[in-house]
């Protein structure tokens, strides 16, 4: 099934709630970092559980200052584009509390320490602009590419990556840099 180019708002569950997460709901803005990066390992814990451990899996943080852009990049799970739709445009929507009811009872089952929802848009805080550029697991998925510009409005497309996993690009804000 081909991703056509959509728009639409993020779905939440207060309204204004992004002015809060910007100034209100994290005193230190270093905190999008972590939130992010436990994402990702989240991710990679997700793709284990299913698929086994890989050669190559991690999470690496990349900081370019001519282009002003931190990204955040796994070899997780990544996400189709109807997880994009689920788990990034509806605010504060527990995926990882979801993903684990699935392996209840199993050993295996592992700790995922971060949530979908707030703690992503916690990226806010420090970006003009915020791009996601995932790949699912699943057989047949095709890459997604997911753009804001203020965590509220949002373009979903399909996007351009060769192997399964997410590349969070964030566009840093002349203040926050």
């Amino acid at each position: 099934m081909a991703i056509n180019m959509e728009k639409g708002s993020v779905s939440i569950d207060a309204q204004n709630i992004m002015p809060v997460i910007k100034r209100w709901l994290y005193s230190d803005q270093d905190i999008f970092l972590r939130e992010v990066v436990s994402n990702a390992c989240d991710a990679i814990t997700k793709h284990r559980m299913k698929f086994g451990q890989e050669e190559n899996e991690g999470v690496l943080v990349t900081v370019n200052k001519e282009e002003k852009t931190i990204t955040i990049s796994d070899t997780g799970i990544g996400m189709t584009a109807d997880e994009v739709r689920r788990y990034i445009n509806q605010v504060a929507f527990s995926g990882a509390t979801e993903f684990m009811k699935q392996f209840e009872g199993d050993e295996k089952k592992g700790d995922i320490i971060g949530h979908f929802g707030l703690g992503f848009y916690s990226v806010f805080m420090v970006s003009d602009k915020v791009e996601i550029v995932t790949l699912s697991s699943t057989e047949g998925a095709e890459a997604v590419h997911w753009v804001s510009e203020d965590g509220m409005s949002f373009e979903l497309e399909a996007g351009e990556r060769a192997s399964h996993g997410t590349d969070i690009i964030l566009h840093i804000s002349e203040d926050a840099k």
